[in-house]
């Protein structure tokens, strides 16, 4: 239950707030995951983002950045944002949720529908810390520690992608969601979320990069992937049929998104 709520001014005075609270502070930025279950927190102290200025979208290049703080509604709204990150924003269903959650928020949580987090992979987005690093989704992802995210970059917004997520009704539960993507080169990424072992009471998302780098089409492709992943049977559905499930979605994906390149 949070008891004391702070407000820096700057993201070094976030910074040292943190430290010096330790693993009694959380931060807070929309608010829509410490405050609500599965996702509610029991830290006591929250460290709010409010003030930071991190929730511009910029073009820079072939590049874009967008403010860790960033609400979900805006990157539909936006006109620079990828239509792979559009689509995926828009499979969390709740325009009320999308007008609270950032984007920050949704890749620091840890829960069991990474949304947006397989169209992110898929863009190979990196993210800027707080701290001046720079690190990978799939790397930040990866690490139980949770740093304070300032920006999200695209490194090629032109970049083509495609994301789609597999429910058995609109507001159901995510069984798979996927991304894949073609980049110039005809380099591809394979993106999925809800198919790996479960850590910490959740499926964290996954490439397939041995998938990745064969030239399979069709009723191969769909075997690979069914064979390179590892879902848990749940309330969602079984282990076959998750495989299942995920093979097709990531072979018509692939189709869709190699045509998108042909006719670009």
């Amino acid at each position: 239950m949070i008891e004391q709520y702070l407000t820096p001014d700057t993201p070094a005075q976030a910074l040292e707030f943190k430290q010096l609270h330790g693993n009694d502070a959380i931060w807070f930025g929309g608010g829509s995951k410490i405050n609500a279950a599965p996702t509610k927190t029991d830290k006591t102290i929250a460290i709010s983002l409010g003030k930071l200025n991190l929730s511009q979208i910029e073009q820079q290049g072939d590049s874009l950045y967008i403010g860790a703080m960033c609400h979900i509604q805006q990157l539909i709204d936006h006109e620079l944002v990828p239509v792979a990150l559009k689509q995926s924003a828009a499979f969390i269903y709740s325009r009320h949720i999308r007008n609270q959650a950032t984007l920050g928020g949704e890749i620091a949580a840890r829960q069991p529908e990474a949304l947006l987090i397989p169209s992110l992979l898929a863009l190979k987005a990196k993210l800027k810390l707080a701290n001046g690093q720079e690190v990978d989704v799939e790397d930040y992802i990866n690490n139980d520690e949770r740093a304070l995210i300032a920006t999200v970059i695209i490194p090629d917004s032109s970049l083509t992608c495609i994301g789609y997520n597999i429910t058995r009704s609109a507001a159901g539960l995510a069984i798979v969601t996927a991304a894949v993507s073609i980049d110039k080169q005809g380099n591809k990424v394979i993106a999925l979320d809800g198919v790996s072992p479960l850590h910490q009471g959740a499926a964290r998302p996954i490439r397939l990069r041995d998938v990745e780098t064969q030239d399979l089409k069709g009723e191969l492709l769909e075997q690979a992937v069914a064979d390179a992943i590892y879902p848990e049977a749940d309330i969602r559905g079984g282990v076959e049929y998750k495989r299942y499930i995920a093979g097709v979605v990531i072979t018509d994906l692939m189709a869709e998104c190699q045509y998108m390149v042909e006719e670009a």
